[in-house]
């Protein structure tokens, strides 16, 4: 009688399944999955999408990525090969890589969990006796990332703002993709942040563009809301510099001297105006 009832059980459950035209099972050899009912409580791991230059060439960067300490999901070469625009993927995307490293982004830590990392063969910053240079980026590089960024960011939904440069998300530590990568090009076709020049306008409307900031602890706030890991000191220190470099290269590539200036605080709020509204119509005080 027992058995007769287990045989019943697993028949009706079997008889379950199949009547559910939506039911989708996998065959795990011991046992079978029932995918047919996806909880509506979960989202991507993916949040974020990281790009970097290489400072170094191809081969190195290839050795490093692949067979070193550190990784990234995607490694752009400098020009297209007898194949066509071949890019190579070194790690899956859903896998973590190790491209980011001690980082923060909006209140994250350890980015290297929620993004995906894109490295650009191209050498860097090179210090001479007349000053620092920085290598260009080729034609197909700069064409090729938007096609592979597209599509990264149409897969996961990620948000304009959390197309990053490793400077926005290390500011201390690292200064790629440099400030030759046209970060205005790639928001043209879609793909990250960049302001409204008629809103900057509006927000220097009467102001020298290099008058110095008077309250810095705004700016810090403004700066903080948009992601940044500034600290809320009210005072112009090292680590408060060190993000406005990131965000001026980022945003405004022909001065990223750090100084805190009228042009850089329209910018940060032409952003928030853009992709943080609610900033705008919260008290933020004046740690000063």
């Amino acid at each position: 009688m027992k058995r007769a009832i287990t045989q019943c059980c697993l028949g009706c459950l079997l008889l379950f399944l199949a009547a559910c035209s939506s039911t989708q099972l996998q065959n795990r050899g011991d046992y079978l999955v029932d995918t047919s009912h996806q909880a509506v409580g979960a989202d991507s791991r993916i949040k974020h999408l990281v790009l970097h230059y290489t400072a170094g060439s191809f081969e190195h960067a290839l050795a490093e990525l692949s067979k070193g300490g550190v990784s990234a999901h995607y490694l752009v070469p400098q020009q297209k090969t007898d194949a066509g625009p071949v890019i190579l993927q070194l790690v899956p995307e859903q896998a973590r890589a190790w491209h980011a490293g001690v980082s923060y982004w909006q209140g994250r830590t350890n980015i290297n969990d929620t993004s995906i990392g894109i490295e650009i063969v191209n050498q860097g910053p090179t210090d001479t006796a007349q000053g620092r240079t920085w290598e260009a980026y080729t034609p197909f590089q700069i064409e090729i990332v938007k096609r592979l960024a597209a599509d990264v960011i149409a897969r996961y939904g990620i948000a304009p703002y959390c197309v990053l440069a490793h400077s926005d998300i290390a500011p201390s530590r690292k200064s790629d993709p440099g400030p030759l990568f046209p970060w205005k090009e790639l928001a043209d076709a879609g793909i990250g942040a960049w302001p409204d020049a008629a809103t900057v306008s509006h927000y220097l409307a009467g102001l020298d563009p290099h008058q110095t900031v008077q309250n810095i602890g705004l700016l810090q706030a403004q700066l903080r809301q948009y992601g940044y890991d500034v600290p809320l000191t009210g005072q112009l220190d090292p680590p408060t510099i060190q993000v406005l470099v990131a965000f001026q290269m980022h945003f405004r590539a022909s001065d990223y001297s750090g100084i805190a200036d009228a042009e850089t605080q329209a910018i940060i709020e032409a952003l928030l105006e853009k992709y943080h509204p609610a900033f705008q119509e919260e008290p933020q005080g004046n740690p000063n």
